[in-house]
Protein backbone atom coordinates (compact mmCIF):
# COMPACT_ATOMS: atom_id res chain seq x y z
CA UNK A 1 0.00 0.00 0.00
CA UNK A 2 1.57 3.41 -0.73
CA UNK A 3 1.54 6.16 1.77
CA UNK A 4 -1.36 7.22 1.90
CA UNK A 5 -4.51 5.11 2.68
CA UNK A 6 -5.74 5.59 -0.76
CA UNK A 7 -4.84 2.81 -3.02
CA UNK A 8 -2.25 3.77 -5.71
CA UNK A 9 -5.04 3.06 -8.28
CA UNK A 10 -7.07 5.96 -7.32
CA UNK A 11 -4.21 8.43 -6.37
CA UNK A 12 -3.29 11.52 -9.49
CA UNK A 13 -0.75 10.47 -11.64
CA UNK A 14 0.61 12.83 -14.39
CA UNK A 15 0.74 11.25 -17.52
CA UNK A 16 2.36 12.96 -20.70
CA UNK A 17 1.26 16.34 -20.22
CA UNK A 18 -1.33 15.80 -18.66
CA UNK A 19 -2.94 15.44 -14.85
CA UNK A 20 -4.75 12.26 -14.39
CA UNK A 21 -7.05 12.39 -11.02
CA UNK A 22 -6.50 8.27 -11.24
CA UNK A 23 -5.00 5.46 -12.88
CA UNK A 24 -8.24 3.94 -14.02
CA UNK A 25 -8.53 4.33 -17.51
CA UNK A 26 -11.22 3.31 -20.29
CA UNK A 27 -9.91 0.73 -22.54
CA UNK A 28 -10.79 1.40 -26.53
CA UNK A 29 -13.51 -0.77 -27.44
CA UNK A 30 -14.88 -1.36 -30.54
CA UNK A 31 -18.74 -0.51 -31.02
CA UNK A 32 -19.61 0.23 -34.54
CA UNK A 33 -21.81 2.93 -33.69
CA UNK A 34 -21.04 5.04 -37.31
CA UNK A 35 -22.81 5.53 -40.28
CA UNK A 36 -22.26 3.63 -43.53
CA UNK A 37 -19.55 6.59 -44.12
CA UNK A 38 -17.94 6.13 -41.05
CA UNK A 39 -19.61 9.12 -39.33
CA UNK A 40 -20.30 8.49 -35.39
CA UNK A 41 -23.61 8.40 -35.18
CA UNK A 42 -24.80 11.87 -34.09
CA UNK A 43 -26.01 12.17 -30.28
CA UNK A 44 -25.67 8.24 -29.43
CA UNK A 45 -22.35 8.18 -29.79
CA UNK A 46 -21.51 11.57 -27.57
CA UNK A 47 -23.95 10.47 -25.21
CA UNK A 48 -21.77 7.06 -24.84
CA UNK A 49 -18.37 8.88 -23.94
CA UNK A 50 -20.33 11.13 -21.96
CA UNK A 51 -21.61 8.99 -19.73
CA UNK A 52 -18.76 7.49 -19.06
CA UNK A 53 -16.48 10.74 -17.92
CA UNK A 54 -17.25 13.07 -14.70
CA UNK A 55 -13.84 14.65 -13.20
CA UNK A 56 -11.26 16.13 -14.52
CA UNK A 57 -8.32 13.64 -15.13
CA UNK A 58 -10.38 10.51 -16.54
CA UNK A 59 -8.73 9.17 -19.26
CA UNK A 60 -11.35 7.62 -22.24
CA UNK A 61 -9.49 5.75 -25.23
CA UNK A 62 -11.56 6.05 -28.06
CA UNK A 63 -12.58 2.96 -30.27
CA UNK A 64 -10.03 2.31 -32.77
CA UNK A 65 -10.52 4.81 -35.60
CA UNK A 66 -9.78 4.04 -39.53
CA UNK A 67 -7.40 6.08 -40.73
CA UNK A 68 -8.32 6.37 -43.74
CA UNK A 69 -11.12 4.97 -46.78
CA UNK A 70 -8.56 2.28 -47.71
CA UNK A 71 -7.62 1.36 -44.21
CA UNK A 72 -10.27 -0.45 -43.11
CA UNK A 73 -12.32 -3.22 -43.73
CA UNK A 74 -15.38 -3.11 -41.28
CA UNK A 75 -18.65 -1.54 -42.28
CA UNK A 76 -19.78 1.35 -39.05
CA UNK A 77 -16.19 1.60 -37.14
CA UNK A 78 -15.76 4.90 -36.98
CA UNK A 79 -13.11 6.90 -38.67
CA UNK A 80 -11.50 10.38 -38.95
CA UNK A 81 -10.21 11.49 -42.94
CA UNK A 82 -13.39 13.12 -43.72
CA UNK A 83 -14.97 16.78 -42.37
CA UNK A 84 -17.87 14.76 -41.27
CA UNK A 85 -15.94 12.39 -39.21
CA UNK A 86 -14.08 15.34 -37.74
CA UNK A 87 -17.26 17.39 -37.03
CA UNK A 88 -18.87 14.27 -35.30
CA UNK A 89 -15.91 13.71 -33.30
CA UNK A 90 -16.20 17.52 -32.13
CA UNK A 91 -19.48 16.77 -30.54
CA UNK A 92 -17.63 13.68 -28.55
CA UNK A 93 -14.91 15.56 -27.65
CA UNK A 94 -17.38 18.91 -26.00
CA UNK A 95 -19.34 16.50 -24.58
CA UNK A 96 -16.16 14.55 -22.89
CA UNK A 97 -14.21 18.14 -22.13
CA UNK A 98 -17.58 19.24 -21.05
CA UNK A 99 -17.71 16.32 -18.38
CA UNK A 100 -13.97 16.99 -17.73
CA UNK A 101 -12.48 14.13 -19.11
CA UNK A 102 -9.40 13.29 -21.31
CA UNK A 103 -10.25 11.84 -24.43
CA UNK A 104 -8.00 10.10 -26.82
CA UNK A 105 -8.48 8.55 -30.17
CA UNK A 106 -7.00 5.30 -31.15
CA UNK A 107 -5.96 4.85 -34.54
CA UNK A 108 -5.84 1.53 -36.79
CA UNK A 109 -4.86 0.36 -39.85
CA UNK A 110 -7.07 -3.04 -40.77
CA UNK A 111 -4.74 -5.13 -43.00
CA UNK A 112 -5.19 -9.03 -43.47
CA UNK A 113 -9.03 -8.88 -41.42
CA UNK A 114 -10.27 -6.31 -43.66
CA UNK A 115 -13.18 -8.12 -45.92
CA UNK A 116 -13.52 -7.09 -49.25
CA UNK A 117 -14.95 -5.12 -51.17
CA UNK A 118 -15.12 -2.83 -48.32
CA UNK A 119 -11.29 -2.07 -48.65
CA UNK A 120 -7.81 -3.04 -50.24
CA UNK A 121 -6.88 -6.59 -48.82
CA UNK A 122 -3.35 -5.94 -47.98
CA UNK A 123 -0.80 -6.94 -45.12
CA UNK A 124 2.92 -7.43 -44.70
CA UNK A 125 3.23 -10.27 -46.44
CA UNK A 126 1.00 -12.46 -48.38
CA UNK A 127 -0.34 -14.81 -45.23
CA UNK A 128 -4.20 -15.30 -45.26
CA UNK A 129 -6.00 -15.84 -41.93
CA UNK A 130 -6.94 -19.41 -40.85
CA UNK A 131 -9.90 -18.28 -40.06
CA UNK A 132 -10.73 -17.00 -43.86
CA UNK A 133 -12.02 -19.35 -46.80
CA UNK A 134 -9.39 -21.00 -48.63
CA UNK A 135 -11.95 -19.38 -51.95
CA UNK A 136 -10.84 -16.46 -50.48
CA UNK A 137 -7.21 -14.74 -52.48
CA UNK A 138 -4.42 -14.24 -50.05
CA UNK A 139 -4.04 -10.17 -49.01
CA UNK A 140 -1.20 -8.59 -51.14
CA UNK A 141 1.78 -7.55 -49.50
CA UNK A 142 2.08 -3.85 -49.84
CA UNK A 143 4.98 -2.07 -51.75
CA UNK A 144 7.66 -0.07 -49.98
CA UNK A 145 5.71 3.06 -51.81
CA UNK A 146 2.75 2.05 -50.02
CA UNK A 147 3.75 1.61 -46.99
CA UNK A 148 5.43 5.12 -47.56
CA UNK A 149 1.84 6.07 -47.90
CA UNK A 150 0.49 4.25 -44.73
CA UNK A 151 2.83 6.47 -43.00
CA UNK A 152 1.69 9.79 -43.85
CA UNK A 153 -2.09 8.65 -43.68
CA UNK A 154 -1.42 7.65 -39.92
CA UNK A 155 0.16 11.64 -39.66
CA UNK A 156 -2.48 12.88 -41.06
CA UNK A 157 -4.83 11.23 -38.99
CA UNK A 158 -3.28 11.98 -36.14
CA UNK A 159 -3.31 15.96 -36.99
CA UNK A 160 -6.27 15.29 -37.34
CA UNK A 161 -8.01 14.22 -34.48
CA UNK A 162 -5.48 16.48 -32.32
CA UNK A 163 -5.76 19.72 -34.34
CA UNK A 164 -9.19 19.66 -35.85
CA UNK A 165 -11.19 17.42 -33.53
CA UNK A 166 -10.01 18.40 -30.40
CA UNK A 167 -8.87 15.42 -29.10
CA UNK A 168 -5.73 15.65 -26.31
CA UNK A 169 -3.64 13.10 -28.23
CA UNK A 170 -3.68 9.70 -29.57
CA UNK A 171 -3.05 6.03 -29.31
CA UNK A 172 -1.25 4.25 -32.02
CA UNK A 173 -2.87 0.44 -32.72
CA UNK A 174 0.12 -1.69 -33.05
CA UNK A 175 -1.96 -4.99 -31.60
CA UNK A 176 -3.57 -7.35 -32.14
CA UNK A 177 -2.97 -8.66 -35.19
CA UNK A 178 -3.66 -5.45 -37.53
CA UNK A 179 -1.02 -3.95 -39.93
CA UNK A 180 1.39 -2.70 -37.84
CA UNK A 181 1.34 -5.89 -35.80
CA UNK A 182 1.46 -8.06 -39.09
CA UNK A 183 5.02 -6.32 -40.06
CA UNK A 184 6.09 -6.82 -36.18
CA UNK A 185 5.86 -10.18 -35.80
CA UNK A 186 7.60 -13.04 -37.92
CA UNK A 187 4.74 -15.11 -37.78
CA UNK A 188 2.95 -12.43 -40.47
CA UNK A 189 5.86 -10.90 -41.85
CA UNK A 190 8.39 -12.90 -44.09
CA UNK A 191 8.98 -10.10 -46.60
CA UNK A 192 12.80 -10.15 -48.11
CA UNK A 193 12.90 -6.09 -48.20
CA UNK A 194 13.94 -3.35 -45.89
CA UNK A 195 10.93 -4.32 -43.62
CA UNK A 196 11.45 -7.85 -42.68
CA UNK A 197 13.77 -10.31 -41.89
CA UNK A 198 15.74 -9.04 -39.19
CA UNK A 199 14.23 -7.45 -35.57
CA UNK A 200 15.29 -4.19 -37.25
CA UNK A 201 13.88 -4.40 -40.62
CA UNK A 202 10.45 -6.01 -39.00
CA UNK A 203 10.08 -2.91 -36.62
CA UNK A 204 10.80 -0.36 -39.07
CA UNK A 205 7.55 0.74 -39.90
CA UNK A 206 6.23 0.84 -36.51
CA UNK A 207 8.92 3.07 -35.64
CA UNK A 208 8.51 5.11 -38.74
CA UNK A 209 4.75 5.46 -38.48
CA UNK A 210 5.68 6.63 -34.43
CA UNK A 211 7.88 8.99 -35.74
CA UNK A 212 5.70 10.73 -38.30
CA UNK A 213 2.73 10.90 -35.69
CA UNK A 214 5.06 12.22 -33.11
CA UNK A 215 6.35 14.71 -36.07
CA UNK A 216 2.67 15.93 -35.86
CA UNK A 217 1.17 16.47 -32.53
CA UNK A 218 4.04 15.43 -30.20
CA UNK A 219 5.37 13.05 -28.25
CA UNK A 220 3.22 13.95 -24.74
CA UNK A 221 -0.22 13.36 -27.12
CA UNK A 222 1.37 10.15 -28.14
CA UNK A 223 0.76 6.75 -26.89
CA UNK A 224 1.61 3.19 -28.60
CA UNK A 225 -0.48 -0.22 -27.92
CA UNK A 226 1.28 -3.20 -28.39
CA UNK A 227 0.22 -6.98 -27.52
CA UNK A 228 3.81 -8.78 -27.39
CA UNK A 229 1.47 -12.33 -26.54
CA UNK A 230 -1.67 -11.86 -28.59
CA UNK A 231 -2.59 -14.98 -30.63
CA UNK A 232 -5.36 -12.72 -31.92
CA UNK A 233 -6.05 -13.11 -35.74
CA UNK A 234 -2.99 -15.42 -35.91
CA UNK A 235 -0.03 -14.00 -34.36
CA UNK A 236 2.02 -15.25 -31.82
CA UNK A 237 5.37 -15.56 -31.91
CA UNK A 238 7.56 -18.20 -30.49
CA UNK A 239 9.11 -15.65 -28.31
CA UNK A 240 8.06 -11.82 -28.85
CA UNK A 241 10.68 -10.82 -26.02
CA UNK A 242 13.77 -10.03 -28.24
CA UNK A 243 11.64 -7.99 -31.06
CA UNK A 244 9.55 -5.88 -28.29
CA UNK A 245 12.49 -5.54 -26.13
CA UNK A 246 14.45 -4.00 -29.24
CA UNK A 247 11.17 -1.68 -30.21
CA UNK A 248 10.70 -0.73 -26.88
CA UNK A 249 14.40 0.48 -26.33
CA UNK A 250 14.21 2.52 -29.67
CA UNK A 251 11.13 3.91 -28.94
CA UNK A 252 12.86 5.04 -25.34
CA UNK A 253 16.12 6.54 -27.68
CA UNK A 254 13.97 8.09 -30.20
CA UNK A 255 11.07 9.70 -28.15
CA UNK A 256 12.20 9.76 -24.30
CA UNK A 257 8.91 11.82 -23.77
CA UNK A 258 6.20 9.72 -25.13
CA UNK A 259 2.99 10.06 -23.29
CA UNK A 260 3.05 6.14 -22.70
CA UNK A 261 2.89 2.57 -23.61
CA UNK A 262 -0.70 0.66 -23.39
CA UNK A 263 0.29 -3.41 -23.40
CA UNK A 264 -2.19 -6.35 -23.26
CA UNK A 265 -1.25 -8.90 -20.61
CA UNK A 266 -0.68 -12.15 -22.00
CA UNK A 267 -4.15 -14.34 -22.05
CA UNK A 268 -4.31 -17.99 -20.13
CA UNK A 269 -3.98 -20.92 -22.43
CA UNK A 270 -6.46 -23.26 -22.00
CA UNK A 271 -4.87 -26.24 -22.93
CA UNK A 272 -2.36 -25.88 -20.16
CA UNK A 273 -4.96 -25.55 -18.00
CA UNK A 274 -7.11 -28.75 -19.17
CA UNK A 275 -10.19 -26.53 -19.10
CA UNK A 276 -12.51 -25.43 -21.92
CA UNK A 277 -11.80 -22.65 -24.27
CA UNK A 278 -13.64 -20.19 -22.56
CA UNK A 279 -10.97 -19.93 -20.34
CA UNK A 280 -9.18 -18.15 -23.03
CA UNK A 281 -10.69 -14.98 -22.04
CA UNK A 282 -9.14 -15.34 -18.86
CA UNK A 283 -5.45 -13.11 -18.68
CA UNK A 284 -2.62 -13.34 -16.62
CA UNK A 285 -3.05 -10.08 -14.89
CA UNK A 286 -0.56 -10.53 -11.90
CA UNK A 287 1.71 -12.42 -14.05
CA UNK A 288 4.85 -11.77 -15.65
CA UNK A 289 4.99 -11.72 -18.65
CA UNK A 290 5.11 -8.05 -19.39
CA UNK A 291 7.79 -7.39 -16.69
CA UNK A 292 10.17 -7.11 -19.00
CA UNK A 293 8.61 -3.83 -20.51
CA UNK A 294 8.45 -2.61 -17.20
CA UNK A 295 12.02 -3.47 -17.09
CA UNK A 296 12.77 -1.55 -19.70
CA UNK A 297 10.23 1.50 -20.17
CA UNK A 298 8.75 1.83 -16.17
CA UNK A 299 12.24 1.76 -14.40
CA UNK A 300 13.01 4.83 -16.14
CA UNK A 301 9.38 6.58 -14.76
CA UNK A 302 7.46 6.36 -17.99
CA UNK A 303 4.01 5.62 -17.52
CA UNK A 304 2.95 1.88 -18.66
CA UNK A 305 -1.06 1.31 -19.53
CA UNK A 306 -1.88 -2.68 -18.93
CA UNK A 307 -5.23 -4.04 -19.80
CA UNK A 308 -6.88 -7.09 -19.87
CA UNK A 309 -9.30 -8.87 -17.40
CA UNK A 310 -8.79 -6.95 -14.40
CA UNK A 311 -11.15 -6.56 -11.72
CA UNK A 312 -11.03 -4.15 -8.82
CA UNK A 313 -8.76 -6.40 -6.77
CA UNK A 314 -6.09 -7.40 -9.08
CA UNK A 315 -6.18 -3.27 -10.12
CA UNK A 316 -5.57 -2.44 -7.33
CA UNK A 317 -2.73 -4.84 -6.01
CA UNK A 318 -1.01 -4.12 -10.14
CA UNK A 319 -1.24 -0.25 -9.42
CA UNK A 320 0.21 -0.31 -6.31
CA UNK A 321 2.75 -3.37 -6.98
CA UNK A 322 3.67 -2.05 -10.42
CA UNK A 323 3.37 0.97 -10.73
CA UNK A 324 0.64 0.96 -13.83
CA UNK A 325 -2.12 2.85 -14.83
CA UNK A 326 -5.20 -0.07 -15.59
CA UNK A 327 -7.19 -0.15 -18.45
CA UNK A 328 -10.70 -1.45 -17.70
CA UNK A 329 -12.78 -2.33 -21.02
CA UNK A 330 -16.18 -4.14 -20.55
CA UNK A 331 -16.46 -2.62 -16.98
CA UNK A 332 -16.77 0.87 -18.38
CA UNK A 333 -19.47 -0.66 -20.60
CA UNK A 334 -21.53 -1.30 -18.26
CA UNK A 335 -20.93 1.16 -14.97
CA UNK A 336 -21.80 4.55 -16.22
CA UNK A 337 -22.43 7.70 -14.69
CA UNK A 338 -25.98 10.12 -15.30
CA UNK A 339 -25.57 12.04 -18.26
CA UNK A 340 -26.86 15.39 -19.09
CA UNK A 341 -28.91 16.84 -22.25
CA UNK A 342 -26.49 18.81 -23.96
CA UNK A 343 -28.45 22.36 -23.80
CA UNK A 344 -25.13 24.05 -25.45
CA UNK A 345 -22.19 22.74 -26.45
CA UNK A 346 -20.10 25.80 -26.18
CA UNK A 347 -21.61 25.67 -22.25
CA UNK A 348 -19.61 22.10 -21.84
CA UNK A 349 -16.31 23.42 -23.01
CA UNK A 350 -16.18 26.64 -21.03
CA UNK A 351 -17.31 24.37 -18.09
CA UNK A 352 -14.13 21.58 -18.17
CA UNK A 353 -13.15 23.09 -14.70
CA UNK A 354 -16.00 22.34 -13.31
CA UNK A 355 -17.32 18.91 -12.91
CA UNK A 356 -21.07 18.23 -12.81
CA UNK A 357 -19.87 14.83 -10.94
CA UNK A 358 -17.93 13.54 -8.08
CA UNK A 359 -16.35 10.84 -10.44
CA UNK A 360 -17.48 8.49 -12.98
CA UNK A 361 -19.66 5.49 -12.15
CA UNK A 362 -16.55 2.71 -12.54
CA UNK A 363 -14.09 4.98 -10.74
CA UNK A 364 -16.35 5.44 -8.13
CA UNK A 365 -17.81 1.41 -7.82
CA UNK A 366 -13.94 0.44 -7.55
CA UNK A 367 -13.11 2.79 -5.17
CA UNK A 368 -15.64 2.01 -2.74
CA UNK A 369 -16.02 -1.66 -3.66
CA UNK A 370 -19.60 -1.42 -4.82
CA UNK A 371 -20.80 -4.56 -6.89
CA UNK A 372 -20.37 -3.79 -10.89
CA UNK A 373 -23.18 -4.75 -13.30
CA UNK A 374 -21.97 -6.89 -16.23
CA UNK A 375 -22.51 -5.77 -20.28
CA UNK A 376 -24.92 -7.63 -22.53
CA UNK A 377 -22.48 -9.03 -24.85
CA UNK A 378 -25.27 -9.07 -27.79
CA UNK A 379 -25.68 -5.78 -27.98
CA UNK A 380 -21.59 -5.36 -27.98
CA UNK A 381 -21.61 -5.37 -31.71
CA UNK A 382 -25.07 -3.39 -32.89
CA UNK A 383 -23.62 -2.08 -36.15
CA UNK A 384 -24.91 1.30 -36.96
CA UNK A 385 -27.83 1.23 -35.28
CA UNK A 386 -28.71 4.60 -33.47
CA UNK A 387 -30.57 2.16 -30.34
CA UNK A 388 -29.54 2.84 -26.70
CA UNK A 389 -29.90 -0.81 -25.53
CA UNK A 390 -26.67 -1.85 -24.44
CA UNK A 391 -24.78 0.95 -25.37
CA UNK A 392 -26.31 4.08 -23.50
CA UNK A 393 -29.28 2.63 -20.87
CA UNK A 394 -27.21 0.49 -18.20
CA UNK A 395 -28.37 1.60 -14.86
CA UNK A 396 -26.57 3.83 -12.34
CA UNK A 397 -25.00 3.46 -9.14
CA UNK A 398 -28.37 4.13 -6.72
CA UNK A 399 -25.13 4.92 -3.78
CA UNK A 400 -23.53 7.05 -6.29
CA UNK A 401 -26.91 8.94 -6.93
CA UNK A 402 -27.61 9.38 -3.50
CA UNK A 403 -23.78 10.73 -2.36
CA UNK A 404 -23.50 12.98 -5.76
CA UNK A 405 -25.40 16.33 -5.87
CA UNK A 406 -27.34 16.60 -9.40
CA UNK A 407 -26.38 20.29 -10.98
CA UNK A 408 -28.77 21.96 -12.11
CA UNK A 409 -27.08 22.93 -16.02
CA UNK A 410 -29.78 25.30 -17.03
CA UNK A 411 -29.20 27.79 -14.25
CA UNK A 412 -25.54 27.50 -15.28
CA UNK A 413 -25.63 28.36 -19.12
Amino acid sequence: MSSSSTPALFQPIHLGRLELAHRVVMAPLTRFRADASHVPLPGLVAQYYAQRASVPGTLLISEATFIAPRAGGYAHAPGIWSQDQIRAWQEQCLWALGRAAVPRQLEKELGVPSNPPNSPYVSASPIPLSTRSSKDPAPRALSELEIAEYVELYAQAAENAVKHAGFDGVEIHGANGYLIDQFLQDVSNQRTDGYGGSIENRTRFALEVLDAVVKRVGENRTGLRLSPWSPHQDMGMKDPVPTFTYLINQIMQRHPDLSYIHSIEKRINPVEKGEPVASADEFAVEGTDNDFIRRLWSSEGKRLITAGGYTRETGIRVAERKGDLIAYGRLFISNVSPSLPVYSTLFLRLSTDQPLYDQPDLPYRLRKGLPVEKGDRSTYYSRGKADPKGYTDYPFSEQFDRETPTVNVRSRL
